[in-house]
């Protein structure tokens, strides 16, 4: 029920909720080592957190080539816990994109997480877990291939909790639309309408913190009897 000394690998960990997680598990003592891909962010991430001391790493890849995430496992002990934050977002529905456009995007959601579990699931230390990232909101017709790629998370999710147990646990956050550097094209007026947007469609009447977001994924490292849920961190945006 602690991260004190765990050893914690974020992939996706140089901006927004993967950054947050960063910050938040070495606040709880965890020793994290993140992934980026692009080496100039990751040391910007790490200049960052230069306070952390070597409670921190970084690694730059691409974390969608087998043969590096391989490398980097080979070099690494295992980790307690793997969470990854790949994949992104996609609007229009399945007439607005191409074939290829929506291909692509549940390639960079399912098959690349699946990838990334399949290897790390032989280097996590006993009782460890495996947390990636889904979705909630949006719907078919607006969100094409971004929600066939949440929805074949969640079932990854629920076909290795089984698979891995009982030494491990997976799971998976699902945040709805919040304001993170994932929507940088998106200048201050446009942000602010989708703010205002999306808060009048949502139960609590607003959008969530990314500190908010992030405690989610603390919560599922930190406790040893949840597995093979997919937690919802959207406001009920879907009620």
């Amino acid at each position: 029920m602690t991260l004190a000394q765990q050893r914690v690998l974020i992939v996706g960990g140089t901006s927004g909720f993967g950054f947050e997680v960063v910050q938040q598990a070495l606040a709880a003592g965890a020793q994290v080592h993140l992934i980026g891909h692009q080496p100039d962010r990751v040391q910007a991430a790490l200049k960052r957190l230069a306070a952390a001391g070597p409670a921190v790493q970084g690694t730059a890849l691409n974390a969608q080539d087998p043969q590096a995430l391989r490398d980097f496992f080979a070099a690494q002990m295992p980790f307690d816990h793997v969470l990854s934050f790949l994949g992104g977002a996609m609007g229009g529905g399945f007439l607005d994109n191409s074939v290829a456009a929506i291909r692509q995007a549940i390639e960079d959601k399912f098959f690349t997480n699946l990838q990334l579990a399949q290897l790390a699931a032989t280097h996590l230390n006993d009782h460890g877990s495996l947390i990636l990232t889904s979705g909630a909101g949006g719907h078919p017709a607006d969100a094409s291939g971004a929600i066939v790629g949440n929805q074949a998370i969640n079932t990854l999710v629920a076909g290795l909790a089984v698979e891995m147990a009982p030494d491990y646990r997976v799971n998976a956050v699902a945040p709805t639309w919040t304001p993170t550097g994932l929507w940088r094209n998106l200048n201050e007026q446009q942000k602010a309408a989708q703010i205002k947007a999306f808060s009048a469609g949502v139960p609590l009447k607003r959008v969530a913190t990314v500190g908010e977001v992030a405690s989610a994924y603390l919560y599922l490292m930190q406790n040893d009897y949840v597995t093979g849920q997919v937690l919802a961190v959207d406001g009920g945006v879907d009620l």
